[in-house]
């Protein structure tokens, strides 16, 4: 049963070595490369830098006139005296709205649109940021897993060695039939996990596909930081409080908040419109009359009363202003929080590794003792098995420690803010909506796409 178990295992195994051999070996800068480009996360961020810069220059219209053409055609009848008359009219003019002066309501209500684009363009860095440790993650998680099914199918190999040593010992009469079942019962355990660990790995793939876009293939460890950690946990905190996405996002905005309020408390004041109108054709009565007629007027509005709802906007608004500066404060503790969390966690790895790997060491030589001795009979088959068990312990902390030390560096990176395409040196075009924003600020753009 345990040779159809092996069997099967090493098949699974084969099946994973063809899939993840289809494509060309990857580096991490270039999944990164990759992952920038094609990941959706980023490309969604963008679209809502340009859906928040259309704001822009819908507020801006409040300030420029409103012109249109309008034209009506109409017939009438009437019926006098047993007689039938009938009649037609047409007309064509243009009309004009401008608001001249509305409190200040809608400069409040630009800046408010630009300060909500300033946050949006923060969001798309922070979208980037996740982006990529998502990626460094998902790529030394496939890394850890490779390296877990083969030290692990070496371990099936080890036992299934020694349950074959202990049969052949209890032919020769001396072994017990006790080794015999303790060595199988280590290799089913041991058989166990190698399954384990190719499921893990099958995740881990799954995971490395969603965020970089193709199949992992020849994935290695090996990352040169070239000196971009920060070099203490003070130098980290200054550069995530200067230059943190999430944290500039919620500055961005408490100011538009701030806007908000103003915007709110302005409608409170009077509004002053120009209306103007002209007609060229079909002005007067007579149909058959020439000529053109105009009008001009300024219109002012002053709220009395509003039914309450002109003080409700103004204390919604203070409400939002004074949440928006309550969740910068809790923005700022959380990014504390995940510096000084990666900050451990890197220190942690380190400290592990270097355990880890006197451990492998060590064990190693007493696997070798333990099984020299037991060929002449001072140790017994179970010491074998123990020994090998703490060996495989130890080399699966380390494996994992390595992991988690790379791990740890990039999330550090992000804590910090600077976990970004033009830090890391990615050969990518960096995405930004700098360019859109630009062009909605041209408020007069709709004219000249008429004249082209």
């Amino acid at each position: 049963m345990l040779r159809k178990l092996l069997l099967g295992a090493g098949a699974a195994c084969l099946a994973l070595a063809m899939l993840t051999g289809a494509a060309n070996a990857m580096s991490l800068r270039e999944a990164f490369e990759r992952a920038y480009v094609n990941n959706p996360n980023i490309m969604s961020a963008l679209l809502s830098v340009k859906s928040a810069a259309e704001n822009i220059a819908l507020r801006k219209a409040g300030k420029l006139p409103t012109i249109a053409a309008n034209a009506t055609v109409g017939g009438n009848f009437a019926v006098t005296e047993g007689s039938l008359s009938t009649g037609s009219s047409y007309r064509l003019g243009l009309s004009y709205n401008q608001t001249l002066f509305d409190n200040f309501q809608t400069e409040a209500e630009i800046e408010q649109a630009r300060a909500l684009t300033e946050l949006s363009k923060h969001a798309l860095r922070n979208a980037e940021q996740n982006v990529l440790l998502a990626v460094a993650t998902a790529y030394m998680n496939v890394v850890r897993d490779t390296q877990l099914v083969d030290m692990r199918q070496a371990n099936v190999a080890f036992f299934q060695a020694q349950l074959d040593s202990s049969e052949s010992r209890l032919r020769l009469g001396e072994g017990t039939q006790i080794e015999v079942s303790q060595s199988r019962t280590r290799l089913a355990a041991a058989v166990a996990s190698y399954r384990a660990a190719i499921a893990s790995l099958q995740a881990s793939q799954a995971s490395f596909e969603r965020w970089v876009g193709v199949k992992p293939s020849g994935l290695s460890r090996d990352y040169n930081f070239n000196g971009s950690l920060p070099k203490s946990i003070d130098a980290a905190i200054e550069s995530a409080e200067a230059t943190h996405p999430a944290i500039l996002t919620a500055k961005a905005a408490i100011r538009a908040a701030q806007a908000g309020t103003d915007a709110a408390r302005a409608a409170f004041g009077p509004t002053l419109n120009l209306i103007g109108s002209l007609c060229g054709i079909g002005c007067f009565n007579n149909p058959h009359q020439g000529g053109m007629t105009g009008s001009v007027q300024l219109s002012l509005t002053v709220p009395i009363y509003a039914g309450g709802a002109l003080g409700a906007s103004v204390r919604k608004a203070n409400i939002e202003q004074i949440k928006s500066e309550v969740d910068a404060l809790a923005t700022r503790d959380e990014v504390r929080e995940s510096l000084i969390s990666a900050w451990s966690s890197l220190q942690n790895a380190t400290a592990q590794i270097e355990s880890a790997q006197s451990a492998v060491e060590s064990g190693q030589l007493v696997v070798e003792g333990t099984i020299q001795e037991r060929d002449v009979g001072q140790k017994t088959t179970l010491d074998v098995l123990n020994a090998q068990a703490e060996l495989t312990s130890a080399r699966e902390a380390l494996i994992s420690a390595s992991s988690a030390r790379v791990i740890a560096s990039f999330a550090l990176l992000a804590a910090s803010g600077r976990l970004s395409p033009d830090y890391l040196g990615l050969r990518v075009e960096i995405q930004s909506a700098d360019g859109y924003v630009a062009t909605v600020e041209d408020v007069w753009q709709e004219l000249r796409a008429i004249d082209q």
